[in-house]
């Protein structure tokens, strides 16, 4: 959280994270595409020539107001891929709020296991309580074959209540509703701090 007093301004932070391909940056384009410009920054993406993202992608969003102070929300998303942990713990820092976005398939548990494992040592490293930091879950690909079963998501990625949502990115379902959630949590946890 940031505030910019002059400007009247609170800068919150929330961050996609997940493994590689699991849809985070599908997420942020679908919510780019949905929301109106006057509202909204033009999303930023930094990519490979495989068109992979390779630091993050970036989106602001304002709305509202929070005991006076207009926030804007800073939605990023790290690169999944292994070779860029150093990234991905940069673009986590400072997070007021994680989405975790995990890919259904079942050939994908272990990339999802290594992902969320990661992100929570990473929380630690930043000095941030994994199970107080503002988290949601997201299943993304309910579309595909071979799915994993809610059940055993469940098991593997919510612990303590940690709320979720089945997705199709491609197609927007899950997708505000996941963002809905995350934001209403930072908001809460704001409006303690404040």
């Amino acid at each position: 959280m940031f505030i910019n007093w002059k400007l009247r301004e609170l800068n919150l932070k929330i961050v996609y994270y997940g493994p590689a391909l699991s849809g985070k940056t599908t997420n942020l384009q679908y919510i780019y595409a949905r929301t109106n410009p006057n509202l909204r920054s033009e999303l930023v993406s930094l990519k490979t020539r495989e068109d992979r993202t390779i630091f993050f992608d970036f989106l602001q969003l304002e709305l509202g107001q929070i005991k006076g102070l207009k926030p804007k929300f800073n939605l990023y998303t790290v690169p999944g891929q292994v070779m860029y942990e150093a990234t991905r713990r940069l673009v986590l820092q400072g997070a007021d709020g994680v989405v975790f976005v995990a890919d259904s398939q079942m050939i994908r548990l272990p990339d999802n296991i290594q992902a969320f494992k990661m992100m929570h040592r990473h929380l630690q490293e930043l000095g941030l309580d994994p199970q107080r930091t503002p988290c949601v879950v997201q299943f993304n690909k309910r579309d595909l074959p071979n799915v994993a079963p809610v059940p055993l998501l469940q098991r593997l990625f919510v612990p303590n209540g940690t709320l979720w949502f089945e997705a199709v990115a491609t197609e927007g379902a899950g997708v505000f509703e996941t963002l809905k959630a995350i934001i209403n949590l930072v908001v809460s946890q704001t409006q303690q701090q404040l």
